[in-house]
């Protein structure tokens, strides 16, 4: 006989989890919505996070021993039952109390019925003793003998795996059909797969411009005699309305006027829950609120449209801030700043910055590298697409190829058409004093740098999946020389994460470059020219070191360039994994680069995850060193190498 999932069935014995209401549960029960507190502690110091011995202790601890028997589950089967419950999880944190004990045997009851809904077996069994009774004939107030700990045994019947029957979509649902959604007769029948279609088929009336699109019905009923869940939905999709009044609550020291204008949600547009998404996401990245809701009117205003209420915390506006790099080919490096993201009330910031490097590597002060700047950013200047930065950056730099100092003054434009693509453009002065293969020069340059850049990553600092591809021109022209010239240079990076937790990603990079014009290389100023090697480019080589070279073994720097690297990043555990990686690049003399000379490096990476980002830690060697070379590469850092 069919049974809905409406109805339960409890026996002392046993808990059939085909009988029990679980869609619910596998949201709530299901590990991917457990949430997790976590912790930072190095070398002993606890860095930020509550320390964990002390949110462990427990009244009337009672310790417990955990037995999971799954006869007849697949290895996937057995796992999701794992991770599912807590009683095997952690095992080494005792209950509070004999009570404490059997309400976390049942709740783990709960999480194991969840875990075989999600796997689409609604016929199987969950029996949960302690100390050899069945947990649904221990009296309300339990005692266990705990002079040892306390035996509790799972045994998880899986039953048979459960496939779709018939699926109906009524009411008004309109052209929806359930196969646009993966439920498809024969198809997976697990709960999460249910759910998911079902919440997707309201984010699809919504995206009608329907705000009250709501699911009145999700009957799921399980049949037995041929293993079968026959499924329907009913839809309510509600009227069709616009965007109305914008409100913002919660403001201090941010103007209202601008968080609203900046959100771009414009009253008379289509409502879209894509867009409120987007208008979120993009007052997040500001970086003056900690924290940004979008809520949603109960019911339409008289003229029919939508109020809307951005709701924000401001933040700490005032920052600073301390960091380190190194690496065995380039030394160690210490950066400083300080900033303010809200300087005039309109999301403005100004960031003063400062760095040494070189430490340990360069033989005296004088050789390190310093540099100093100061950056203004004005987001939604104009229109709320476009953003104003202006900076003026000091440098002086001593690379194995050539000594430098430079001031860089800059101010530009960025605007943003969509989400992922932006353009750029500006005006840069450059004076530059520089020793290097020709000798002691000297160049005053003002350039219009021009930059489009589409970006799809999925996460910024650690992608899996996407890619980002820019193109950029440098019109320039060095007034001491009257020399006229141009760099044009193109990027992209690729990601393709592999199993279903991403636990391989494919990581490629190729960037390439010309200098046209300019006459002579020596016009060209030093720090224009192209050259590669180190960290950012290829590891295994020293800072700058692959270069064309003069007679007199100078690296000169040249007119192209292309570097390529890929890498397989390796999950070990949720925080460790390793990246094998091969790089390689070649800088030529001439416009069209000299492919007879390509310097590759391999090595192998390993990064550590936290809340920051990955930290990293590189080893890689030179496949083919120059004379006098570098014979090994040490690289630290935070985030990825690309």
């Amino acid at each position: 006989m069919p049974n809905k999932w409406t109805d339960q069935r409890k026996s002392i014995a046993y808990w059939r989890a085909g009988t029990a209401l679980a869609v619910a549960a596998a949201v709530t029960c299901s590990p991917g919505f457990v949430r997790e507190a976590f912790a930072l502690k190095i070398f002993g110091i606890q860095l930020w996070g509550s320390d964990e011995d002390k949110e462990n202790e427990v009244l009337n601890p009672v310790k417990f021993t955990v037995t999971l028997n799954t006869p007849g589950a697949d290895s996937k089967l057995r796992d999701s039952l794992e991770k599912s419950s807590l009683l095997v999880a952690e095992p080494d944190k005792p209950a509070s109390g004999d009570l404490g004990l059997l309400i976390r045997a049942k709740d783990d009851r709960d999480r194991l019925v969840a875990a075989l809904y999600e796997n689409a077996r609604y016929g199987g069994i969950v029996k949960i003793t302690i100390a050899g009774q069945d947990i649904d004939s221990i009296p309300p107030v339990p005692t266990f003998n705990t002079s040892g700990p306390v035996p509790i045994v799972i045994d998880v019947t899986p039953g048979p795996v459960f496939t779709l029957g018939t699926v109906r979509f009524e009411g008004e649902v309109g052209g929806h059909t359930p196969a646009e959604y993966g439920l498809v007769t024969g198809g997976d029948a697990g709960s999460l797969a249910i759910i998911r279609a079902g919440n997707k088929l309201i984010e699809d009336l919504k995206s009608e411009s329907r705000p009250f699109a709501k699911l009145t019905k999700r009957e799921a009923v399980a049949n037995h005699a041929n293993n079968t869940v026959d499924l329907t939905m009913v839809a309510e999709a509600g009227p069709i309305a616009a965007t109305g009044d914008v409100t913002v609550k919660g403001d201090r020291a941010v103007d209202a006027d601008f968080i609203r204008r900046y959100s771009r949600l414009n009253s008379g547009e289509p409502y879209s829950p894509e867009r409120l998404r987007k208008a979120s996401d993009r007052l997040r990245k500001l970086g003056v609120f900690s924290s940004i809701s979008i809520k949603e009117a109960n019911t339409l205003a008289p003229n029919g449209t939508l109020p809307l209420t951005i709701e924000v915390s401001e933040g700490k506006f005032r920052y600073f801030g301390v960091g380190a790099q190194y690496s065995t080919t380039e030394g160690a490096g210490l950066q400083g700043y300080w900033g303010h993201r809200n300087l005039f009330g309109k999301a403005e910031s100004l960031r003063i910055e400062g760095a040494v490097t070189r430490l340990g590597e360069a033989s005296t002060v004088q050789d390190m590298d310093y540099s100093a700047g100061i950056t203004f950013v004005k987001p939604g200047i104009f229109t709320p697409e476009i953003t104003f930065t202006a900076s003026l950056k000091a440098k002086t730099e001593h690379p194995d190829s050539y000594d430098a100092q430079t001031v860089t003054a800059y101010a530009g434009f960025a605007y943003d058409f969509n989400d992922y693509d932006t353009a750029s453009a500006g005006l840069e002065v450059e004076w530059e004093n520089t020793e290097d293969a020709f000798g002691e020069n000297q160049y005053l340059t003002t350039s219009v740098p021009l930059e489009f850049v589409r970006d799809k990553r999925n996460d910024k600092l650690n992608p899996t999946q996407g890619f980002r591809a820019s193109i950029a021109a440098t019109p320039s022209y060095e007034a001491l020389n009257g020399t006229i010239f141009s760099s044009l240079e193109g990027s992209t990076t690729g990601y393709l994460g592999l199993g279903s937790d991403d636990q391989v990603v494919l990581a490629g990079k190729l960037a390439g470059g010309v200098l046209v014009g300019g006459g002579s290389l020596e016009d060209i100023p030093t720090t224009r020219r192209f050259f590669a090697g180190g960290g950012g480019s290829v590891r295994g080589y020293s800072y700058q070191e692959i270069s064309p070279y003069a007679a007199n073994g100078e690296a000169t720097g040249g007119r192209s360039y292309i570097v390529t690297s890929l890498e397989a990043r390796v999950k070990v555990t949720e925080t460790i994994g390793i990246v094998p990686f091969v790089d390689a690049g070649i800088v030529s003399s001439e416009i069209t680069p000299d492919f007879s000379d390509i310097r590759a490096g391999a090595g192998i990476g390993l990064r550590y995850q936290t809340p920051f980002g990955p930290l990293r830690l590189d080893v890689a060697m030179p496949l083919e060193k120059y004379p006098n070379g570098s014979s090994f590469g040490i690289y630290a850092g935070i985030g990825q190498a690309f």
